[in-house]
């Protein structure tokens, strides 16, 4: 449980979440002070706000894993949106989609999202990566080298509505609901089908304490973890 208080400011409102995660719950060193900022400003840009210490070396890489569907709720699926991520490569997985500490870089595979393509076109080709997560699940290298920028953009030709996201991370994990089955039933009695939504994680890559080559996730007494990753909306004309 978090505690929780609302802010406004002349431009936007939003919710300060606060949590102290206490020295080896979950088996992880490090009385963790974890302060997490939701905030909408009045351009329809939704800002996460992410901020940390500790009393020990520890590790920590927190991110967001809201599911999008630019229809609407209940409006089908996400397989017709048009997806661009800013990355020419991701972090290779093996068993357990673990990542192995090496990279596959994603020209002329079904993975390759450097121009915008519909969602679906390649989802269902015949291709290991696809194969290993049922669908796309796979983390982007983005090397922001920690300034907030455009990481990926997504489109929904219908509505006209769009998706832009931006953050400080170098990673970002695409996942397309590849293991929603319609048993889950949501708001309004909507049952969720696979592919039903996108999930766009900014983080720093999965598995990084294993990695000595990934950057590093490590928070040592003193410093301070901070991040931000913002979703910005809006229509095209």
């Amino acid at each position: 449980m978090w505690d929780a208080k609302p802010i406004q400011t002349s431009h936007s409102f939003g919710l300060e979440l606060h949590r102290l995660s206490t020295h080896l719950e979950e088996g992880f060193p490090g009385n963790l002070n974890v302060v997490v900022r939701y905030e909408l400003d009045n351009q329809n840009a939704l800002s996460i706000f992410y901020q940390a210490t500790t009393d020990h070396a520890t590790v920590i890489n927190l991110t967001n894993h809201s599911y999008f569907n630019l229809k609407g709720h209940g409006d089908g699926n996400i397989l017709e949106h048009d997806l661009m991520i800013h990355s020419d490569r991701i972090t290779s997985v093996g068993e357990g989609l673990i990542p192995d500490g090496t990279y596959t870089f994603v020209a002329d595979t079904p993975l390759d999202f450097s121009t915008p393509i519909a969602i679906g076109a390649r989802i269902n080709d015949a291709h290991p990566l696809l194969e290993q997560g049922n669908g796309y699940d796979h983390n982007y290298v983005l090397g922001l080298e920690g300034k907030l920028d455009l990481a990926a953009t997504v489109f929904e030709p219908v509505s006209g509505r769009i998706m832009e996201v931006f953050t400080k991370e170098p990673g970002v994990q695409l996942y397309t609901s590849n293991w929603l089955d319609g048993s889950l039933i949501g708001k309004e009695g909507i049952a969720y089908e696979k592919n039903s939504a996108i999930c766009l994680e900014t983080q720093h890559f999965p598995d990084s304490p294993n990695h000595a080559n990934f950057p590093s996730t490590q928070l040592s007494p003193g410093e301070v973890y901070q991040s931000q990753t913002v979703y910005k909306f809006s229509v095209k004309d």
